[in-house]
């Protein structure tokens, strides 16, 4: 399909709900670039959790359970999105696009033409970019990248400098700032031993590598077959996802109970156990409860040892630039698990729930 075609492949959400509620249109009008704005031809577009909490309506206080259950029949229609106000349908869902730019608004740098580009996920108002009630998110609150063609204000756009596949650039933008957000609002770095959940997802193995990267000690939580690639990651211990006795495991692993650093992005009936493994002063940050929403705590845990709890969401607008040099310098590797073809995003997305891989779904436009 050339540039100049008004009508584009696209993956449309048309309703919360299960996986019929994603419908493949070959006729979908392509956008047009706004003034502030760039077009971009899609070469690839990651998977992540938002693209399944919005679908299925899970971020409703309705729902209380893992982030597979579909809170569409009984949701509140003002909360079933990430940010807690309606999502406009018909919705072209997808956050981590890496492509082409091939139009420029009026009031974009016309040297973004032909460069390819990594998308930055948070849709802010430019005067005051650190307002987070003014925010939204790429394929939420407005179309993103399940299509063969997207646009984005051209400030949400880093050009990419790397010899990396399209693929695997897109594993990049949503875990890894993510990723890199929690880390600095839980003010993780040298020395710190830092614990992390979920650690062979996208966020999980983002963490793994970032932390790192800060020089911490890193303990990744773990079904056994994918312990060898966390490793390889550079986890300097992995332990079973959910360790009966948390204290004991590491203890027997590290030589301590206890840890300085918790990022979690499971929650769920395991939260307790995570929070009593915290040392005095201990600081906890969260940006995903894929086990579940709902947990119990004691709240003399986190008054007599000083915890600080972190909500980590929306990041700083620098993350995003910091996470490009990153990637630039080879300090951090994608961790492609697979590619699906754009029309079969509903098995990518069923691959994605099995949690059976390790990092990054991505799918990517069909042949022509």
């Amino acid at each position: 399909m050339s540039d100049e075609q008004q009508t584009m492949d696209a993956f449309v959400l048309h309703e919360h709900g299960d996986m019929d509620a994603l419908r493949f249109h070959r006729d979908w009008p392509r956008p047009t670039a706004g003034p502030d704005e760039v077009l971009i031809r899609v070469g690839a577009c990651g998977l992540n959790n938002t693209d399944v909490n919005t679908r299925t309506g899970w971020y409703s206080k309705s729902v209380t359970g893992a982030t597979d259950s579909s809170g569409a029949a009984q949701t509140d229609k003002a909360d079933p999105s990430w940010g807690g106000a309606p999502v406009s349908l018909p919705r072209i869902q997808g956050a981590d696009v890496v492509g082409i730019v091939v139009a420029v608004g009026s009031n974009a740098p016309t040297d973004l033409m032909g460069k390819r580009v990594i998308t930055d996920n948070w849709l802010r108002n430019w005067d005051d970019p650190m307002n987070r009630e003014t925010t939204g998110y790429y394929g939420s609150e407005c179309d993103g990248g399940f299509a063969q063609y997207t646009k984005v204000d051209h400030r949400n756009v880093g050009v990419v400098n790397s010899g990396l596949s399209d693929a695997e650039l897109a594993t990049f933008s949503c875990s890894y700032t993510t990723a890199e957000g929690m880390l600095a609002r839980a003010n993780a770095g040298e020395g710190d031993r830092v614990l992390i959940t979920g650690a062979s997802g996208g966020v999980g193995s983002a963490l793994v590598q970032l932390a790192k990267r800060r020089g911490a000690y890193v303990i990744a939580l773990s079904s056994p077959a994918k312990h060898e690639i966390l490793r390889g990651l550079g986890a300097d211990v992995v332990l079973d996802r959910a360790p009966d006795n948390l204290g004991d495991a590491l203890h027997q692993a590290t030589g301590r109970a206890q840890v300085d650093v918790v990022c979690d992005v499971v929650g769920g009936a395991y939260w307790p156990k995570l929070i009593d493994a915290l040392c005095r002063g201990g600081r906890y940050a969260c940006s995903g409860a894929i086990a579940g929403p709902m947990v119990e705590m004691d709240l003399r845990t986190l008054y007599l040892n000083d915890l600080s709890l972190q909500g980590s969401t929306m990041v700083a607008p620098h993350i995003f630039r910091d996470v490009l040099r990153y990637i630039e310098q080879g300090e951090i590797k994608p961790l492609l698990a697979a590619t699906y073809p754009l029309s079969k995003l509903k098995q990518a997305q069923a691959a994605f729930l099995e949690k059976s891989h390790v990092g990054n779904i991505v799918v990517i436009p069909d042949a022509s």
